[in-house]
């Protein structure tokens, strides 16, 4: 017992948090903004930690049950995480642009800081860094056509004629997930990997992670973990940002940081160890996952509510992603990364924080 609860320490720690969070009650909320602020900041960390020993868990299923299932695992542990927090943050956001704001922002996120930064430091260390190119030009072509379908052309929609192209975008979207992982899990399933020349290394003793039973519930822990940190966090971040002048989509960038910060670490290290297939598999991957699940999940929500989310972008945020997609398909056209490549992404993204930060 005491290994497990030092290899589920994260866990632990949100755990506790969660405990503390809920004896405390009304008080992390009715003593000022400056608790309130402090205590949001507790939490969303808090998620973190859980978000992370989720994914870890998600991963272990994965090896375990391989593909198809396990692809599907990965994916929907991490599209489940993003719904959860999402929905709840809703639940006490009265904003009708979160939903649109938030796939927006893990796109960037997941892009061009996630891609950019892992491509700039791995470029630094290795040069040039090789993948599948055949993975960057799916991945591309496939983000573009979801948020296109979903984001952009809802701009055309009549207002009166929402619930139906509603129900046309859940098909469409089902659609483009079912078939993007047959190909990614069948036939096509070498798009996804690189073949790396393997280096001799010194054989290192293992230690095997939990059975599957364990797996289950300690991610099904987390998940319910992230859920009741969420609904506090929820109520102290509407507080926190009550008397203080943030720009408005910065709830939608806090929900999008906590989905998309178990990928960063592991973006990061691959990209260090010379493994940029892994990098575009993880960024790209979790950006079309946000869009193609994220999507139908919120439209049937706003179907089964009667009230519609406003999902189409503003002209800025088209641009940007417009621009982005631009860049990642020239950039992921020749199968090698740089820095430069890397810089680029990461100078988009830090445009997205400077619009954000301006609220626009």
């Amino acid at each position: 017992m005491q290994a497990l609860l030092s290899h589920e320490r994260l866990l632990v720690v949100a755990g506790v948090a969660t405990a503390v969070a809920y004896v405390a009650g009304d008080r992390l909320i009715t003593n000022g903004s400056t608790v309130a602020i402090a205590s949001t900041v507790v939490l969303v960390l808090a998620i973190i930690c859980a978000s992370q020993r989720v994914a870890y868990h998600a991963e272990q299923l994965a090896h375990r049950l391989g593909d198809p299932y396990g692809t599907m695992v990965l994916t929907l542990a991490a599209v489940l995480v993003e719904v959860v927090v999402l929905a709840i943050v809703m639940s006490h956001e009265t904003s009708p642009t979160l939903v649109r704001d938030t796939i927006y922002a893990a796109v960037m996120l997941d892009i061009n800081g996630i891609l950019g930064l892992a491509a700039l430091m791995g470029g630094i260390k290795h040069g040039e860094q090789a993948y599948n190119d055949d993975s960057g030009r799916v991945y591309t072509v496939m983000i573009l056509t979801a948020m296109a379908i979903s984001m952009i052309m809802p701009e055309f929609v009549p207002a009166d004629r929402w619930h139906l192209y509603s129900g046309f975008t859940i098909f469409i979207m089902i659609m483009l997930y079912a078939v993007f992982l047959r190909m990614q899990t069948g036939p096509h399933s070498y798009f996804f990997s690189y073949a790396y020349p393997e280096k001799r290394r010194p054989v290192v003793k293992t230690v095997p992670g939990p059975d599957t039973v364990w797996s289950v519930g300690l991610l099904i822990t987390g998940v319910v973990l992230i859920g009741a940190l969420s609904e506090v966090m929820a109520q102290s971040l509407n507080v926190s940002l009550a008397n203080v002048n943030v720009p408005p989509a910065l709830p939608a960038l806090v929900v999008a940081l906590i989905s998309a910060s178990p990928e960063m670490l592991t973006a990061l290290r691959a990209a260090l160890a010379n493994r940029m297939q892994s990098v575009v598999n993880i960024a790209l991957g979790a950006s079309l996952s946000t869009v193609i699940l994220t999507v139908p999940l919120m439209e049937a929500l706003a179907l089964f509510t009667g009230q519609p989310f406003e999902m189409a972008m503003t002209p800025i945020q088209t641009m940007m992603v417009l621009i982005t997609l631009v860049i990642t398909a020239i950039n992921l056209n020749d199968g090698q990364t740089n820095a430069i490549e890397g810089m680029t992404h990461f100078a988009l993204f830090a445009t997205f924080l400077m619009l954000t930060a301006l609220g626009l």
